[in-house]
């Protein structure tokens, strides 16, 4: 190896140290600040807690906590979330099979539909969304504010044209000669997507569940306006809010909370990650 070269994997090297280093520091932040107690924060935030044990009386008085009510949030966030995942991923394989099998103008114009919501900005449709939502209401008396599935039905509109996008993409690359064998062996429709494509797009799914999986997990702005603040279904991202008051906020709970939410998200990205490389990547090789 050359000098020239050592010098450029060297820089490289530190290049991504230095990235990593900026990367994590807001994550090391969160987690030394969640066992400290408002006033250790205020005072010194970037150093070590003298007792890690504060970090349990936290969580303890968070979990306890009546009118911030952190338990009933994580179990209306996995529902909210399984939910909205569970419809995105697979009503958006199925859109993206059949618009790849049905070569024409409509299925390519419903794609291009699909992509344009890609390319709209949420904040352009959010207010204009509550009022369809509202007049929904009114009209059917069919509750959708407020309601879990409001939440799920807003959430699907907003991330099936990136997962029909992902699928399209991947489900190209698959041979149609598969398909036709098991139309040969007697397969219908339905059981040729079930039992033949769903198994191969196995890395694709994983990935998009998971990308899909952090949106929704950690949104605080859909939520806020679908199911508003203090209401009787709230997510975590709105209960960890009510720590944040107009004049006091305690930032050892908020810490914490944020600590408690993220450490699902870290795990099943930590074990799922080497399918959700391969998924980026498969879509893009034909």
């Amino acid at each position: 190896m050359t000098m020239r070269r050592k010098l450029i994997m060297g820089s490289i090297t530190l290049l991504t140290v230095i990235l990593f280093v900026l990367t994590m520091f807001p994550f090391f932040i969160v987690i030394i600040n969640s066992a400290k107690s408002s006033l250790e924060i205020i005072t010194d935030p970037i150093s070590f807690p003298a007792k890690w044990s504060q970090l349990f009386s936290n969580v303890q008085e968070i979990w306890n906590k009546p009118s911030v009510r952190y338990s009933s949030s994580v179990i209306s966030s996995t529902i909210i979330t399984l939910g909205s995942l569970a419809t995105i991923s697979v009503f958006s394989a199925m859109a993206a099979w059949v618009l790849v099998r049905s070569k024409s103008k409509v299925s390519t114009f419903i794609f291009l539909l699909f992509l344009s919501g890609l390319i709209i900005p949420f904040q352009v449709v959010m207010f204009p969304l509550v009022s369809l939502f509202r007049t929904i209401n009114e009209i059917f008396g069919l509750k959708m504010l407020r309601t879990y599935h409001g939440m799920i039905l807003a959430y699907i509109g907003f991330g099936t044209p990136l997962a029909v996008f992902m699928f399209h993409g991947f489900i190209k690359s698959i041979p149609k000669e598969l398909e036709e064998a098991a139309t040969i062996d007697g397969c219908s429709k339905p059981q040729i997507f079930f039992l033949v494509i769903m198994p191969i797009l196995k890395p694709i799914f994983v990935t998009i569940v998971i990308l899909n999986a952090i949106w929704i997990w950690n949104d605080f702005l859909l939520p806020m306006l679908i199911l508003g603040v203090g209401q009787d279904i709230q997510t975590i991202p709105l209960a960890i809010a009510n720590f944040a008051g107009s004049f006091v906020k305690k930032w050892d709970l908020i810490m914490t909370a944020v600590l408690m939410a993220a450490i699902p998200i870290i795990i099943g990205f930590i074990l799922l990650q080497k399918h959700i490389i391969k998924g980026m990547v498969s879509g893009s090789i034909k």
